[in-house]
């Protein structure tokens, strides 16, 4: 029966889509913000694989079908970004002044903690990605020579945390200002971060949708240039 599942070509589709649900569920019971729908999923999923002994081949050749969608969700973050347009063209300087400045922050705190704990450079440039949306961080990974997989861990584990604590960060630094928000969320936790800031309005989505396209931008520009510091 399992050889049966696992051989089913949807099989890596069905599982991944139950384990979101689930998650979905738990958090709209909870109501906290660490029950997060992702992270349910991820951890269930595991446990799953473990559990029933299920090599991640036989998963991921079903799952890598949600991967094809991507692509088109991350560009379809330009919707609420049109409708916010108007504030771009009102404070372009500002906007972008920031977006760079998180990128800057991301790399610079990378190579630190690199540097620190002795990483040799496939281990560093893996990681410097990590605060971009997967499209363009598994490219840019492995155009730099670093082990994509764990590019990939590393981006949805950022994801993940800033879709947490994004609310709460905010109220501890006395963030209110709702484009500030937004462009602090987007350029340090990508798209799943952005799902958060979607929640907390519709301007904080806006910036924050431009802040993953941007933040991408700078960010492969940015790593061509840390890449040789270790």
């Amino acid at each position: 029966m399992k050889e049966a599942l696992t051989q089913s070509a949807f099989f890596g589709v069905v599982l991944s889509l139950i384990c979101y649900e689930i998650g979905l569920w738990c958090k709209e019971k909870l109501k906290i913000a660490i029950a997060n729908p992702l992270l349910i999923a991820v951890l269930l999923i595991v446990a799953i694989l473990l559990l029933f002994n299920i090599d991640y081949d036989s998963y991921n050749e079903g799952a890598s079908y949600i991967s094809m969608l991507l692509t088109p969700a991350t560009v379809s973050l330009a919707i609420p970004l049109y409708r916010q347009l108007s504030l771009l063209k009102k404070y372009p300087g500002a906007i972008f002044g920031g977006i760079a400045a998180g990128v800057v922050t991301a790399m610079v705190s990378i190579f630190l903690l690199s540097f620190a704990f002795g990483l040799n450079h496939q281990q560093y440039v893996t990681l410097l990605p990590k605060s971009i949306t997967t499209a363009i961080g598994m490219g840019v990974s492995d155009k730099m020579g670093g082990i994509v997989t764990i590019t990939v861990v590393s981006i949805c584990i950022t994801g993940i945390l800033g879709n947490i604590c994004a609310e709460t960060v905010c109220k501890i630094f006395k963030i209110e200002e709702p484009i500030a928000k937004g462009l602090a969320i987007g350029t340090g936790a990508h798209a799943m971060g952005t799902a958060k800031a979607m929640e907390m309005g519709e301007v904080e989505g806006a910036m924050s949708s431009l802040s993953i396209v941007v933040a991408g931008i700078m960010t492969v520009v940015s790593v061509s240039l840390f890449a040789n510091l270790i």
